[in-house]
């Protein structure tokens, strides 16, 4: 079993930058694959990064291609999301997740998910 606990988010204006940190317990994260997703009102929870149990391979979504970094310190149990140039669009709760195996797209893919943390962008 492993648990989840995102933290880091918070209110930011358009532009600005925050940095999301899930931190892990219970068993070690290299042998997981990492993803994180996000969920605005009234909509389905997305897909948002994903990184390998090495670090070695990232993959983001379109949206947020070249502003989001996702990385990973095995040895701290952790992984992040920087975020940069931060717009009104990204404002919703930001969940991370570990998969089994080699993770994906799909919150389908993935075995277990933090609580959540808010991040609300103002224009």
């Amino acid at each position: 079993q492993v648990q989840l606990v995102e933290s880091g988010g918070g209110l930011v204006q358009a532009g600005g930058s925050l940095r999301l940190t899930c931190a892990a317990s219970g068993r070690a994260l290299i042998n997981y694959a990492m993803g994180w997703f996000r969920q605005a009102p009234g909509k389905e929870r997305e897909f948002v990064a994903t990184i390998s149990w090495s670090g070695g391979d990232t993959n983001y979504d379109d949206s947020v291609k070249g502003r989001f970094t996702i990385s990973r310190d095995n040895a701290k149990n952790t992984v992040y999301l920087q975020m940069n140039s931060l717009k009104p669009g990204d404002t919703a709760v930001y969940y991370c997740a570990a998969a089994r195996g080699s993770g994906g797209y799909s919150v389908y893919d993935y075995n277990y998910w933090g609580q959540g943390t808010q991040v609300t962008v103002s224009s």
